[in-house]
C-alpha cells in the first residue's frame, strides 16, 4: 500500500507540473509545444503503472473503505489523459493547452482523493 501512495504522490506532482507548464505556455508561446504532449503521455504511463499497482494492492487483500469508489478512481484516472489528448490533437492552440492543464489537474484531484479512500 505504502508503494501505491508513493507513486500517487508522484503522479500529483507531476500532473500540477503539466498543468503549470500548460499555463506558461498558453501565456508565453499561445500555442502548444510538441513536448507537453510527450509529457502527458508520461503522465498518463505512470497512472497505468498506478492503476496496475492498485489492482494488486487489492488483490493482495486490503480493503479500501469504499471499494467502488476507489474502482472507479482508478479507472476513471487511465482514461481522463488520452480522452484529452485525443479531443486537441489537431489543434495547438491556446485552448488546447487549457484542455491537457484541466485535465492534468483533474488528474491530480482524482489521485489524490484516491490516495484518501484506501
Amino acid at each position: 500500500m505504502a508503494a501505491l501512495d508513493q507513486i500517487s504522490w508522484v503522479v500529483v506532482g507531476y500532473a500540477v507540473l503539466i498543468a503549470l507548464v500548460a499555463a506558461y505556455s498558453a501565456y508565453r508561446w499561445r500555442e502548444r509545444p510538441p513536448w507537453l504532449d510527450s509529457m502527458a503521455w508520461m503522465l498518463e504511463a505512470l497512472l497505468a503503472l498506478r492503476a496496475v499497482a492498485g489492482l494488486g494492492v487489492l488483490l493482495s487483500g486490503t480493503k479500501p473503505d469504499d471499494y467502488a469508489t476507489h474502482v472507479g478512481y482508478l479507472l476513471s484516472s487511465v482514461c481522463v489523459m488520452p480522452l484529452a489528448l485525443r479531443s486537441v490533437q489537431d489543434d495547438t492552440g491556446p485552448w488546447s493547452l487549457g484542455v491537457i492543464g484541466v485535465a492534468a489537474i483533474a488528474v491530480a484531484a482524482i489521485s489524490v482523493r484516491m490516495v484518501m479512500t484506501l
